[in-house]
């Protein structure tokens, strides 16, 4: 498997590295900073108290944990979030519960998972047509539902 070097500034030392679960997980867990109850269709912004230095051709993506989603109908509303490699600031997480329970948080607690995934970037042309195809212009549906 592939691996890059991630630069990590922890607001303190009571913050845990971002590790993996296991051997071949994609993504690592970010945890709770703070101590925070969300009410059913609220959102908050969550630190997790970490800043990064990605190298350059890459981002990391925020995405929802499967077990918050399924268990405590916890997501990331504009999930995958997107860190770029020249953001310097501390990683937060916007988390919305969209259950029917008041969600509890608290220091440490696992939050949103982030993915490292290579980035290329498009030069653009300027053109008067585009090449035609089957689908052509079809969006939404249009290559049915099964």
């Amino acid at each position: 498997m592939q691996t890059i070097k991630v630069k990590i500034l922890r607001e303190s030392n009571t913050i845990a590295i971002p590790a993996y679960a296991t051997p071949q997980s994609s993504g690592v867990d970010l945890c709770s900073t703070m101590y925070c109850m969300i009410k059913p269709g609220d959102q908050a912004l969550i630190p997790t108290g970490i800043k990064l230095a990605i190298p350059e051709g890459y981002e990391a993506q925020i995405r929802p944990r499967s077990g918050l989603a399924l268990d405590k109908k916890i997501t990331i509303p504009n999930s995958p979030g997107t860190i770029d490699a020249d953001y310097r600031g501390e990683i937060m997480v916007l988390l919305k519960n969209e259950g029917e329970d008041p969600f509890t948080l608290r220091f440490g607690d696992r939050i949103a998972q982030m993915v490292f995934v290579p980035v290329v970037q498009a030069q653009f042309e300027d053109v008067k047509t585009l090449d035609e195809t089957k689908r052509g212009s079809g969006g939404f549906g249009s290559t049915g539902m099964n």
